[in-house]
């Protein structure tokens, strides 16, 4: 059995339950709450340094970090994840997109907003994310306006990378009308078997 130690509303913990739901991985959750530092104490750091969540432990005891290698390594061989050649450079292109384009924007807005609840003390930060988040989506929009998902291998981890922090960005102030193409993929990847909505900020 592996275990998982993650944040629930946290969309980089949420993909890496999707992925292994998908791929019918059982597996373990401990709750990590970041926000109040649950992630920086002596006994995670000594999991994993970088002090963020998720982390897996594998049955051997191994462990891997960064959601987005976490999806590849229980995605390969399976339908989620295309084999070697341009469509899996694809799927990379948009993994990558995701950590460095638009969680650090979409995400970011969403915890200030809904969970740390500090937009006035946040509002330059705040600003920058609307910016950037805005240009982040018009890119998916642009994408999913003529294709049902990211890339033309059909549904993979890619997708439920990038719907993670976007299905609630609506917590950060986007409104997802605005994105018609989004929101209906969105629904698309809400659909897939084993999937369930991210939980919202209460």
């Amino acid at each position: 059995m592996i275990t998982v130690h993650g944040y629930t509303p946290s969309g980089n913990c949420w993909k890496v339950a999707q992925v292994l739901n998908l791929v019918g991985q059982p597996y373990r959750w401990v709750e990590v709450n970041s926000n109040v530092g649950e992630s920086r104490t002596p006994e995670f750091l000594a999991m994993n340094p970088n002090g963020k969540i998720p982390v897996v432990v594998l049955g051997d005891g191994q462990v891997v970090t960064e959601s987005n290698a976490i999806l590849a390594h229980f995605a390969e061989g399976t339908a989620y994840m295309p084999p070697p050649g341009l469509l899996r450079t694809r799927v990379l292109e948009w993994l990558f997109f995701e950590q460095y384009s638009h969680e650090p924007y979409i995400a970011v807005a969403r915890n200030i907003i809904s969970f740390l609840r500090t937009p006035e003390a946040n509002a330059e930060r705040l600003a920058q994310c609307r910016v950037a988040g805005t240009r982040a989506l018009d890119i998916m929009e642009r994408q999913l306006a003529g294709h049902d998902w990211l890339t033309d291998h059909g549904p993979t981890v890619a997708d439920i990378s990038l719907v993670a922090y976007t299905q609630a960005a609506d917590e950060g102030g986007f409104e997802l009308a605005n994105w018609p193409g989004i929101s209906r993929w969105i629904d698309r990847c809400l659909a897939l078997p084993g999937v369930v909505p991210l939980e919202r900020a209460a």
